[in-house]
């Protein structure tokens, strides 16, 4: 399958590398308005994952400046948008007039009228769409997916879902809430999709944080409730920029024990009832790689991206928008309705 990238920042060098190595899928395009980045410095680009020095080698690669002359090349099955957030419900709508599949970097759109927009758009093109919520692939929230599947450990009573960073200096579009929708949206949707992922949608939610953008802080602290199976909880953001060091986690508390993972010093464990603790299996696989290699085999052929739908996708938009709005009430309940 021939793919294009759209976006040569964090998120599109991220995929460039990613995709290295997955069978059938041919790099054919690039997008790019930074010249030296179009010649495969992504280094030259600030916050890139591409180290010093370090080249993509697009010589077989055409080079597009705009995005409207790539929907146009004929030699593109799929395109990755890489974009900032506020371009992709465009972008993609065309891309899928064009006839492209899309992947899309989270979140899918700003909004969840944009987003649905979308989903009937790649219906009425018979095209796969497909959000790029890559906590899906990891190993380590797969673990966990298939251990509270595991009806041994019993119901789910409590879980707490952890996000942290700096706030990103790389890139000013990330800064406006016109553009990406704001630090805890952009940063802990993965963590309310992973949510919806595994216990559905909640009741209701009610939300506390504090929002000073200038000075790089947007946290929160956000309750779902789920009558009869208890709370889940999602909480981080941005605080403070540059140093402040990333980090995820989540403890996840079943009525046979307890599951907890950091980024930072403990893999994936479950603590029995019974006083014992084991790692829990993990597979050896990329995350990212995992993503897109999965997108790309539903593009050849022609499924639905049932492990990571743009419904859910979605519904992951419209939730973490209310969970936003809950904080600007303070701890008021409000009905989820998505």
């Amino acid at each position: 399958m021939r793919i294009a990238v759209l976006g040569l920042g964090f998120m599109g060098s991220t995929h460039l590398k990613a995709m290295r190595g997955i069978p059938g899928l041919e790099l054919t395009a690039v997008f790019s308005s930074n010249e030296r980045a179009l010649a495969g410095d992504l280094s030259a680009i600030q916050g890139n994952v591409a180290g010093p020095g370090e080249k993509f080698d697009f010589t077989a690669v055409t080079k597009h400046r705009t995005i409207e002359a790539l929907l146009e090349d004929p030699d593109i099955d799929a395109v990755d948008i890489c974009l900032p957030t506020h371009l992709h419900s465009q972008v993609a709508v065309e891309a899928l007039r064009a006839g492209k599949h899309v992947l899309v970097e989270k979140p899918i759109a700003l909004d969840g009228k944009s987003a649905d927009a979308m989903i009937a758009e790649a219906k009425k093109q018979n095209r796969v769409l497909m959000t790029a919520h890559v906590l899906r692939f990891f190993p380590m929230y797969q673990a966990l997916r298939h251990a509270i599947a595991n009806a041994r450990l019993g119901c789910v009573r409590y879980a707490v879902f952890r996000r942290r960073c700096a706030a990103p200096a790389w890139s000013q579009w990330l800064k406006d809430p016109n553009q990406s929708g704001g630090g805890v949206f952009d940063l802990l949707i993965h963590d309310v999709d992973m949510c919806l992922h595994l216990f559905g949608p909640p009741e209701s939610v009610s939300a506390t944080g504090y929002e000073a953008i200038e000075a790089g802080i947007d946290v929160i602290t956000c309750e779902m409730h789920y009558p009869g199976h208890g709370t889940v909880v999602v909480t981080g953001g941005w605080h403070h920029p540059k140093t402040y060091p990333f980090s995820m986690e989540y403890t996840v508390t079943t009525d046979q024990g307890t599951i907890e993972y950091s980024s930072q010093d403990r893999p994936p464990t479950l603590f029995r009832l019974d006083g014992t603790a084991e790692l829990l299996p993990m597979a050896d696989v990329d995350g990212y790689r995992s993503e897109i290699g999965y997108f790309a085999e539903c593009c050849r052929t022609g499924a639905r991206p049932v492990l990571c739908s743009p419904e859910d996708s979605a519904a992951a938009l419209k939730l973490t928008r209310l969970m936003v709005e809950a904080r600007n009430q303070n701890g008021e309940w409000i009905p989820c309705k998505l």
